[in-house]
């Protein structure tokens, strides 16, 4: 039988070597447990998220306010086959357009105008410079001018703006003599309207963006 040898002695499981990665992961841990680190990490990682795309959107509106805010407006003699009557009738009705949206809008500089095309096509064109804050608001209470008895601007909805952005919307007003298209278009720097006799929707906004190409430069 043989002899029993010394008694073994338990002496568990023997710490990781400190210089070890277990040994910097299990510090770390205990660590977290009692600072609460990793919650406070993430609230902060979190806050800084939306800190800086509050940065970004505040950088990017401010640029495009910077970018068009000092636009300017004119009334070209002749705009693609539209010819700007000259006319005494024409220029009162550009004159009484000026004074509308000047009333209507807070703009440091207005101008207006009658163009005019073969087939009672007409064109009536309003529109001011200045720095605007709410470019879509403040065209949607230029519309306003548009109403009258028939009713105010309908189905009033964002289009293409074309290469110069901002907003531009189109709707239907109606007259004694059928539907009228309007159209406006509003940036941080200028806001203008358009009334098209004779023409669907789908004529009168690129016809807009071409008058807009025409008339603004910044």
């Amino acid at each position: 039988m043989p002899e029993p040898g010394p008694n073994q002695i338990d002496i568990g499981t023997l710490p990781p070597d400190p210089d070890s990665p277990a040994a910097g992961e299990e510090a770390q841990a205990q660590a977290d447990k009692k600072t609460g680190f990793p919650v406070r990490r993430a609230l902060i990682v979190g806050l800084l998220a939306i800190a800086t795309a509050g940065v970004v959107t505040l950088g990017f509106t401010s640029w495009r306010i910077i970018a068009q805010k000092d636009a300017k407006l004119t009334a070209p003699p002749q705009i693609g086959n539209l010819r700007i009557d000259g006319s005494e009738n024409g220029v009162t009705t550009a004159d009484y357009l000026q004074t509308a949206l000047a009333a209507e809008v807070e703009l440091d500089h207005t101008v207006g105008a009658v163009y005019q095309e073969t087939g009672e096509r007409d064109v009536l064109f309003l529109g001011g410079t200045g720095l605007i804050w709410t470019p879509s608001r403040d065209l949607d209470s230029a519309m306003s001018l548009i109403s009258d008895k028939e009713g105010s601007v309908t189905n009033l909805h964002a289009v293409d703006p074309g290469p110069l952005d901002g907003v531009m919307k189109c709707g239907i007003t109606k007259t004694p003599d059928g539907d009228l298209t309007v159209c406006g278009w509003a940036d941080h720097g200028s806001l203008a309207l358009a009334m098209f006799n004779n023409r669907t929707e789908a004529e009168a906004a690129p016809l807009m963006r071409e008058i807009r190409n025409a008339t603004e430069t910044r």
